[in-house]
């Protein structure tokens, strides 16, 4: 149950460490790059204060001078790896912009796989998450837009990234944990569809691997969905 007492507030909000004493031992980027680097190897459900703090060798009850809750631990990991976006002078095509940006972040959350479950509108305002944003709607400024229309676009494809991200992330792991190789898996599972699909019980499937029994390439349909939602944005 919450506390009722408590006050809500923001990490970036507070001094760097409480209380008083000596110069504090470590900066909240060294906290987070502690934690960057545990999920990184182990995944984030090893991060815990404990964890971190013997990472960086103190005890784990002084960190909490620096970071009063495992929620602003997330929150700091999240605007560390926000840094990695690196903002660019935009080409006035604001369409292959978003698109760039939506690459750029796929490529982030493969060389982070814990940032997809960390991705909420309640981390999204911290200093180098502020600096994407606003890096993101100066790549829409040819846009003729209102600006709660350009960050609910913004926010549409961060939606769609991180959900494709997921998926992948899901897959590769699934892949991993098998005990037979992922070609065998997937011929097993071929010939039971393909025997579900003569059956006659699905026309419309049928019809539809008729018309394109082809592999899927995933990047195409990566390019072809954010297309299609950035085609809903575009003037008429």
């Amino acid at each position: 149950m919450a506390d009722r007492g408590a006050v809500p507030e923001v990490i970036w909000a507070r001094p760097e460490r409480t209380g008083r004493g000596p110069k504090p031992a470590y900066t909240r980027d060294d906290i987070a790059a502690a934690a960057v680097r545990i999920a990184d190897a182990q995944g984030l459900d090893a991060v815990s204060m404990r964890h971190v703090a013997a990472e960086l060798g103190c005890g784990t009850m002084s960190l909490y001078n620096y970071v009063p809750r495992k929620e602003d631990l997330y929150e700091l990991m999240v605007d560390a790896v926000s840094a990695e976006h690196v903002p660019w002078e935009p080409s006035a095509d604001w369409r292959a912009d978003l698109l760039r940006v939506a690459r750029e972040t796929r490529a982030l959350m493969h060389r982070h796989p814990w940032l997809p479950r960390l991705m909420s509108p309640a981390y999204g305002f911290s200093p180098h998450a502020l600096r994407y944003l606003e890096h993101c709607l100066a790549c829409l400024d040819p846009l003729e837009a209102r600006y709660g229309t350009k960050l609910e676009l913004i926010a549409m494809v961060n939606g769609i990234v991180t959900t494709y991200v997921r998926n992948e992330l899901d897959t590769a792991e699934r892949v991993r944990a098998l005990p037979w190789s992922e070609t065998e898996e997937n011929a097993v599972r071929g010939a039971y569809l393909g025997r579900r699909i003569a059956s006659g019980a699905y026309p419309r499937m049928a019809r539809a691997f008729a018309e394109d029994p082809g592999p899927v390439d995933l990047e195409e349909v990566f390019e072809r969905a954010l297309g299609r939602v950035l085609d809903a944005y575009a003037p008429r």
